[in-house]
């Protein structure tokens, strides 16, 4: 007689109150969340990673992004670039506060700016789901 699976039951999803204080301080200051749970070596080396491509950015003269739509590929890629500003934190927050706004010119070097501008967001969004996966206890 053919056996039936049975199935694995599923995971509550944990209380908000135990992941958002780390996703909301990693997104805010690069590592802050990793720093929150006591992991202050992933933290420090995130921080460096995040700060160094988005001061590289800055020194590049990258541009920010600005949501724009239009058709569905301007749309995409400006709206995606600005969420991918946004997910720097503070970083980005200062650094438009602080009028830092530069042109979109023509250039390899601008050009590469304003994908380490995006990329060090990027790069805040990977640790923000580490310090979830931490704070939930899916990942060590």
């Amino acid at each position: 007689m053919p056996t039936t699976p049975s199935k694995a039951p599923a995971e509550a999803t944990p209380p908000i109150s135990k992941w958002a204080p780390a996703v909301l301080l990693g997104w805010l200051i690069p590592g802050g969340g990793h720093f929150l749970l006591k992991r202050t070596g992933r933290g420090t080396l995130l921080l460096v990673t995040v700060l160094s491509m988005f001061l590289l950015g800055l020194m590049m003269r990258g541009a920010m992004f600005q949501p724009q739509t239009g058709d569905i590929l301007t749309t995409i890629i400006y709206c995606g670039g600005f969420l991918g500003d946004l997910a720097s934190g503070l970083l980005y927050l200062l650094a438009t506060w602080l009028g830092y706004a530069q042109a979109d010119v023509a250039g390899h070097v601008h050009d590469y700016g304003t994908k380490f501008l995006v990329a060090a967001g990027l790069m805040n969004v990977l640790a923000m789901v580490d310090a979830y996966e931490i704070a939930t206890g899916k990942k060590d």
